[in-house]
């Protein structure tokens, strides 16, 4: 069974939804139930599984549905129709105390314009999620040094937001979420307000603290690349309905429609590819090279290009501490050529 599972999930924004629903069900699209009675169909029955201990991006164009489905799952949002049951416990269904409850010992947010409390200083905002379970302060505040040591803040403890840079602030947000405890943490554009030099030091934070953490992140964001670098598995929105879900390389080499297709065309394609993905056997009138020389067959395809330049031989690919195959150039230009 899934952590999160998602089922006919719909939601209409407007003074009467499930009218406007029934409307939608009799055969009206978006636009027209949009122009005939003034409500917005923000999600249009949403099926999802998301696994514990993997990075699941929702990602899509502005008015996509992408906030709005991540906020069904802490329940910031009722939906129209439909569940979100988080190991088997239905979110949509609780009492508010339990929800309360659910929110506080099961899942952390992370805001896009970074949602820190401005009268508090860096370490009581850290804390903040301890603070509201009833731990002790002397406790709280230890937990709450060590995540701001762990993402890179150490010494600004007694500072306040507004002294603090755009990309510190956004640490102070995922170290709040992190000192919290929660299993799962839903990041909504956590990192689109900040310039991309941050943006890409904060995503590779991000990959390296789940690689010890094993946390399940929900992670929302509108920039593909970063999707692609990020995420074990992908899901992609049009007007509120769900287009594809799977892997990176599900997403470029076998895209659901025109639309996915046209979404990943620009897309730096040897970057988000892995070797893997053009693994070939190891030719029988070669001999095996020195492990050593070989490379990861997961590394990406970047990683080599400088080497397959006039090169004629294939490169050794490694797992495991054994050769499992090679590449060579045809393979790699083969999989880079522009598609469609």
């Amino acid at each position: 069974m899934a952590l999160i599972e998602i089922r006919g999930l719909s939601t209409v924004f407007g003074p009467h939804p499930q009218a406007a629903l029934e409307k939608v069900r009799a055969g009206m699209d978006k636009p027209g139930l949009l122009a005939t009675t003034g409500h917005v169909l923000a999600l249009d029955r949403i099926e999802l599984d998301i696994e514990g201990g993997e990075i699941f991006v929702i990602m899509g164009l502005s008015g996509s549905g992408k906030s709005t489905l991540v906020r069904h799952i802490n329940r910031l949002i009722d939906p129209t129709e439909g569940t979100v049951r988080i190991a088997g416990e239905d979110v949509t269904a609780l009492p508010i105390p339990a929800l309360i409850a659910l929110r506080r010992r099961r899942l952390a947010m992370v805001f896009q314009r970074f949602g820190l409390h401005a009268h508090r200083s860096v370490l009581d905002n850290v804390a903040y999620g301890l603070e509201i379970r009833g731990v002790p302060r002397a406790q709280r505040e230890n937990e709450a040094r060590a995540w701001i040591e762990r993402v890179g803040l150490a010494g600004v403890e007694t500072q306040y937001p507004a002294q603090l840079s755009g990309g510190m602030q956004q640490r102070v947000g995922l170290a709040r979420a992190l000192c919290a405890g929660t299993d799962i943490i839903l990041m909504d554009e956590a990192f689109s307000a900040l310039d991309p030099l941050i943006r890409s030091q904060l995503q590779g934070e991000l990959l390296a603290l789940q690689a010890t953490l094993g946390k399940t992140v929900v992670f929302i964001t509108h920039d593909l690349d970063e999707a692609l670098r990020i995420g074990n598995r992908i899901a992609i929105l049009k007007d509120g309905a769900l287009v594809q879900v799977g892997t990176p390389e599900d997403i470029l080499l076998r895209p659901a429609d025109d639309y996915v297709a046209a979404f990943v065309r620009d897309v730096n394609r040897a970057r988000a590819l892995r070797l893997h993905n053009a693994l070939a056997p190891w030719p029988q009138t070669h001999p095996l090279p020195a492990l050593a020389r070989a490379v990861d067959v997961d590394a990406p395809i970047e990683s080599v290009l400088p080497r397959l330049v006039g090169r004629s031989t294939p490169i050794a690919l490694r797992k495991d501490g054994r050769i499992v195959g090679c590449v060579d150039v045809d393979a790699v230009s083969a999989l880079l050529a522009p598609q469609g």
